[in-house]
């Protein structure tokens, strides 16, 4: 009997041939011929993802096509229920897991991918359990090498190029794109500001624009054929994961990310201007010489619009870290050319599977403001009186759905001599923030044994983090909130310089603050956190045990035009 709404799973075929004229030929009259499909085209290192209404003219096109005769298989993927929303929405995921399996590179064009996240009818049959079962069949069949769940978790997958993007998303892509052309062949630089926190999805919609600006390079056609451009981020590890999508990904090539001052020293030595230049976590850029780094010049995004024509930044004044590249807004615009420049904000929290109320405490917490904790929240939030406790829960986790995580503040010794340094807390004890090897530090599964900083962590995703807040983070019983002691902040980089400023122990605690909020926001599925300091410990305790429905509600309403 069968369930009234529910569509048989057996019905799905995935169909394999050699690619050539004589199997598109034997396409006609089969069942599928005139119907939606999604299908791939693969050699050993290749393949290409398509969906068509008219699968036997498609591949008879693709025949036409140079670089589609370097594949020599067809695989055609059928059921009974397809639509055209179905098959766009499964062609795009197939494009993503094929990208994160890494067993092929893609021939795909971003615009083969490009399409809005939207809702159509029984859309959660087709995208979760019809490409569910799909991928666990090809899979079994050898078609790819690596599991949903681990797909999933991975760091390319996360940042690919080809996601799907909101409507928010898909209006900042469009906008950046007509701003390169409007400007490409402009005197002046020009000036193009992403705003937004942690979680609203900046890097995503960056990796996707960047790979369509290099699609446009290569189009002669286009306002910005042959345009010579780069994608910079001042972050080890996430430059990892850049360069992995670049070996995959058509339009890409390694050379075009780098580091700002190996960009910057570069563009010295050639004295040639880059077209257009993309920067990841412009917080992070520096605004003075650093001679570890090798950067004799002022400021970095200074050098950086010198060395360009249009300069592109993602820049979120809550993740400044360092007071080497100690930003503010009013520092910021002091740098841009206020009649060539335009600003975007990015609003919506795509990371955190949390409710507006556990948001909320979050961003009152990292502002010192202790609020009363929610109770009813999907996001699976808890407070422990252990940090060990902690542990042994982020480590069910981890066994459970992969990529969980504990992190610390930079509140315990850390020097770059090769040595290996500890977290102890209580009954636990770590090594902490190491940053060794090609893969990213969360992707590691060795690191489920280790703690990570905010430099290990910092633009990347958790399924559930472990967060130790340690000795720099107590409580003011007086005043009712956090009470941050500069002194115990173990990061001695993060406050060289302290001299040059006005109010240094501001700016010290308002960089421990950031620290936390980037922490805070890792979790897509839960955070956990433990406080070392004892006083703040038994108070987050005791609010978390006596957690309200009514969550303050005054307060909430009271703050709301200042949480946006």
């Amino acid at each position: 009997m069968k369930t009234k709404g529910i569509v048989p799973m057996n019905t799905l075929e995935i169909i394999s041939m050699p690619f050539t004229h004589s199997s598109a030929n034997a396409l006609y009259g089969k069942p599928y011929s005139d119907f939606p499909v999604v299908y791939f085209l693969n050699n050993n290192s290749m393949v290409y993802i398509g969906e068509t209404a008219a699968v036997r003219n498609r591949m008879k096109n693709h025949l036409k096509n140079p670089e589609r005769k370097s594949l020599d298989k067809m695989t055609v993927i059928f059921h009974e229920k397809f639509n055209r929303s179905a098959t766009y929405n499964i062609e795009t995921k197939l494009i993503n897991y094929f990208l994160a399996d890494e067993r092929y590179k893609l021939q795909n064009k971003s615009q083969t991918a490009d399409s809005v996240s939207h809702n159509y009818y029984n859309k959660p049959f087709y995208n979760e359990k019809l490409f569910n079962k799909l991928w666990d069949q090809l899979k079994e069949k050898n078609y790819v090498t690596h599991s949903r769940e681990v797909i999933e978790n991975k760091d390319i997958f996360k940042l690919s190029p080809f996601k799907e993007l909101s409507m928010e998303q898909i209006e900042l892509k469009e906008r950046i794109i007509d701003v390169c052309e409007k400007h490409i062949k402009d005197e002046v630089p020009f000036v193009f500001l992403v705003k937004g926190e942690a979680g609203t999805g900046k890097s995503v919609v960056l990796s996707a624009v960047f790979n369509r600006i290099q699609e446009l390079a290569k189009e002669k056609s286009s306002a910005l054929h042959d345009t010579n451009n780069f994608l910079l981020v001042n972050h080890s590890e996430m430059l990892k994961t850049y360069q992995k999508i670049a070996r995959k990904v058509k339009a890409l090539k390694k050379n075009n990310f780098d580091k700002p001052t190996s960009f910057i020293n570069k563009r010295k030595k050639t004295n040639q201007k880059a077209d257009i230049v993309f920067v990841d976590e412009a917080h992070l850029l520096l605004t003075k010489a650093d001679s570890f780094n090798n950067f004799k010049e002022n400021n970095h995004l200074e050098e950086i619009i010198k060395n360009s024509k249009i300069v592109i930044l993602v820049f979120d004044d809550k993740q400044v870290l360092k007071m080497k590249s100690y930003w503010d807004i009013n520092k910021l615009m002091n740098l841009v050319d206020s009649k060539h420049s335009e600003e975007y904000v990015l609003t919506n929290q795509f990371r955190m599977h949390a409710s507006y109320e556990m948001i909320s405490w979050i961003d009152h917490f990292v502002e010192k403001k202790i609020l009363p904790v929610p109770k009813k929240e999907t996001f699976d939030f808890q407070i422990f009186d252990s940090a060990a406790k902690m542990y042994r829960k982020i480590c069910e986790k981890n066994n459970r759905f992969g990529l969980a995580r504990m992190v610390s503040t930079f509140d315990y010794v850390h020097k770059k001599d090769g040595q290996t340094y500890y977290i102890k807390e209580d009954q636990l004890k770590l090594p902490w923030n190491t940053t060794m090897g090609d893969s990213t530090w969360a992707e590691r599964e060795a690191t489920i044994s280790e703690v990570g900083s905010i430099y290990t962590i910092q633009g990347f995703d958790l399924n559930y983090v472990g967060v130790i807040l340690g000795p720099s983070v107590t409580y003011d019983y007086e005043n009712d909130q956090l009470k941050i002691i500069t002194g115990n902040y173990k990061d001695t980089e993060a406050f060289k310089g302290k001299d040059e400023f006005d109010d240094p122990e501001f700016i010290k605690e308002t960089i421990i603050l950031n620290s936390i909020n980037v922490l805070l926001k890792r979790g897509i599925k839960g955070l956990y956190i433990f406080a070392s300091d004892p006083a703040l410990r038994a108070h987050l305790i005791k609010l978390y045990e006596t957690r309200t429905d009514a969550y303050g509600r005054m307060r909430v309403a009271e703050d709301k035009s200042d949480y946006h």
